[in-house]
């Protein structure tokens, strides 16, 4: 099933009258001033088809996507939501996306949601999709209309099978600018739910800790505070607010934000 729903255009006006407001625009600062804030896929795996095995049904994963559609949409992107894909369809959509034009479009937003191991995600049908695989289309190869503009993962999967016990604490484009070349993995972010190695939990009636930290995060502080501000408090609650039931024996978690980024980012 794909859903697609589009606030694009509708938030146009409030996007110009948001950055008009904003001091001049300098060189690190990502121009933001475009008709769009630009495409969110949000790929969600639920279910797994039962030749896979070990691959269980991932419930209250639904939940984190309904939150994240409405977030992200708020926020000014046009949304595209798809459930349970496999790995082929998962590239396949990605290498759609490369396609297209973005050029009115000031940034583009990936959001999985899946069962994963350290390099990727599962699709449904148990085949492993390499997170390099996926980015090679958006990146300054693969995609020129995204080129010095920011691409931000956001990734709800486990990287491993460890646990962590948690530890006791002590206290508490170049507008203006000649054209110059710039790395292709520039202007990246991956936000990973968990760090590498480590299992990532979700609860089965409130969705994952992460995903829906992030969405509370950006509904608080966009607008406010530039997006590794935001990701430092996402980490903060995952950190410290979230922790399994004595049956887990407490089990912690540590998101893992990795930038690539060039300038500073601020959602309206």
């Amino acid at each position: 099933r794909r859903l697609v729903k589009d606030s694009c255009c509708a938030t146009a006006l409030h996007l110009k009258n948001y950055f008009s407001r904003l001091p001049p625009a300098d060189k690190y600062r990502y121009k933001m001033d475009y008709p769009c804030m630009g495409t969110c896929v949000i790929i969600n795996i639920k279910n797994f088809d039962l030749k896979t095995g070990s691959l269980e049904t991932r419930n209250g994963t639904d939940v984190d996507a309904a939150e994240l559609e409405k977030t992200f949409s708020k926020l000014g992107y046009k949304v595209t939501l798809v459930h349970d894909q496999t790995a082929d369809q998962i590239v396949d959509l990605l290498r759609d996306v490369s396609t297209q034009d973005h050029s009115n479009s000031g940034s583009f937003v990936c959001v999985l949601l899946s069962r994963g191991d350290e390099g990727g995600i599962y699709g449904t049908d148990g085949s492993f999709v390499n997170l390099d695989e996926l980015t090679k289309f958006v990146d300054g190869n693969g995609c020129r209309s995204l080129v010095g503009k920011p691409k931000l993962l956001f990734i709800q999967a486990a990287r491993g099978n460890k646990l962590d016990d948690g530890t006791l604490s002590e206290g508490d484009s170049m507008d203006g600018q000649t054209p110059s070349r710039i790395p292709v993995e520039a202007d990246f972010l991956y936000a990973y739910s968990t760090t590498p190695g480590f299992n990532a939990w979700r609860d089965t009636q409130n969705g994952s800790w992460f995903m829906q930290s992030l969405c509370e995060m950006l509904r608080r502080f966009s607008g406010q505070l530039e997006l590794m501000q935001i990701m430092t408090r996402v980490n903060n609650k995952v950190a410290l607010e979230y922790k399994t039931t004595p049956g887990r024996s407490g089990k912690r978690q540590m998101p893992c934000i990795v930038s690539l980024l060039t300038k500073e980012f601020y959602f309206p």
